[in-house]
């Protein structure tokens, strides 16, 4: 009987033990490698929310990329020419589904990204993606036409994702049919009835992007370059420059100067030392 009751105890022991051993283990804040299951699982409750919603079949990554081109080697151009991109442009940014989620975008730090929804921090801007994709679906328009990853062909998106992508072999009808695109993009975007600037804004989007769309000819993508404006960095710089100007200039003048004393000590000990010739 006493035995029965001693394996009683030990055994009651090890369950509290094992129960204060879970409350411990519970109590953990999670680790870096199980953030991404946590955030997981707190999204999978929207997911009936979800259902409310149409669903999106647009390429983030790709959508970026063919507005990184656009910044870089169109729209410096648009702006030097003071001209006004109608909303019935596909270009126009009010015709790109995801342009106000990349505004709200605040990249603090290379694995420092926050949402400027609702301030929420990730370490990477992929975290960052999915984080608007499971909560803040909601503000997207997803009216017709509003994906930019559909002009990803006469855009050369897959030149700037893929530099493989050059040595690709040339497919005439995909050549033609993103040729057709690009054309039709630069009738409706700059139509040349509009006036100078639109007439030259039309010469321009044919040479940077629709020219390149041929398996025969050899001109590439973004002949014209890019006119881009000057950034943080090239700012930054010109501001140290200025700032290390006088520095430079007080060098050089205190080293002029001390040279110039050491030439009049010289002359002095010169003069000195001379003696004096006998009568």
């Amino acid at each position: 009987m006493k035995k029965a009751t001693t394996g009683s105890i030990v055994l009651l022991l090890a369950l509290l033990s094992l129960q204060d051993f879970v409350r411990f283990a519970l109590a953990l804040p999670p680790s870096e490698s199980n953030q991404d299951e946590e955030q997981s699982a707190t999204t999978r409750p929207l997911e009936q929310d979800k259902e409310h919603f149409e669903e999106v079949h647009c390429s983030r990554e790709r959508s970026r990329t063919a507005w990184n081109i656009l910044e870089e080697h169109l729209l410096p151009f648009v702006e030097k020419e003071n001209y006004q991109v109608s909303t019935k442009c596909r270009l126009h940014p009010n015709n790109d589904l995801y342009r106000d989620q990349e505004q709200h975008k605040i990249h603090f730090d290379i694995n420092h990204w926050q949402c400027g929804y609702c301030r929420k921090s990730f370490r990477a801007e992929k975290f960052l993606d999915k984080h608007f994709d499971n909560r803040h679906y909601d503000l997207l328009n997803v009216s017709h036409g509003k994906c930019l990853a559909d002009l990803c062909g006469a855009l050369h998106c897959d030149l700037k994702m893929d530099i493989k992508s050059r040595k690709s072999k040339c497919k005439p009808a995909a050549a033609a049919r993103n040729k057709h695109l690009c054309e039709s993009l630069a009738d409706t975007c700059f139509p040349i009835n509009e006036g100078p600037s639109a007439s030259r804004l039309h010469e321009l989007f044919l040479h940077q992007f629709c020219g390149a769309h041929s398996c025969t000819e050899k001109q590439k993508p973004f002949s014209r370059g890019a006119e881009r404006q000057p950034g943080i960095f090239y700012m930054a710089s010109s501001i140290l420059i200025l700032m290390l100007l006088p520095i430079f200039y007080v060098i050089v003048y205190l080293h002029r100067r001390e040279s110039r004393n050491g030439i009049e000590v010289l002359r002095r000990i010169t003069k000195s030392g001379r003696k004096s010739k006998p009568l």
